[in-house]
């Protein structure tokens, strides 16, 4: 599909949260620097009932949000680099723990994720808009594309 601005990134959440297998998923994406990977967490965040401003967790490398009746936790991976703080952040748990999870440059923990649900790729064009490509990877993730 074709983003031709905000708005069709924030529809495009707001599908993915409206169903209520959101809640137990797991979401990878994929882009480049400014694709708009952190926009589209922050519209399905605000979708699900997060209130307020959504900060990406770069540094942090996960932000907690806790949500009527189940957990969400955004990961950026951007600045991981070491396998060990996997175990010692606890991420291991995090995963094993129903709740969605949305985890932005996945690959740079490959080896230590779990397959996604979903696997949300956002290419942007000269032109400013942007080239999404969904895939689920599970029957979780189909739902979620229903």
């Amino acid at each position: 599909m074709t983003w031709n601005g905000e708005g069709d990134c924030a529809a495009a959440a707001a599908r993915i949260a409206s169903h209520p297998g959101v809640r137990r998923a797991y979401i990878e994406l994929h882009g480049t620097l400014g694709a708009g990977k952190t926009t589209f967490v922050r519209h399905l965040l605000h979708a699900l009932g997060v209130p307020g401003r959504i900060k990406s967790p770069t540094y942090a490398v996960m932000e907690p949000y806790e949500l009527d009746g189940f957990a969400a936790s955004h990961f950026d991976f951007y600045r991981f680099d070491d396998p060990q703080e996997w175990e010692d952040a606890g991420f291991r748990d995090v995963f094993a723990a129903d709740g969605l999870k949305v985890a932005e440059w996945p690959e740079k923990a490959s080896g230590l994720l779990p397959p996604p649900d979903l696997r949300v790729t956002i290419a942007v064009r000269a032109d400013e808009r942007r080239d999404v490509v969904l895939e689920a990877l599970s029957e979780r993730g189909r739902e979620l594309l229903a």
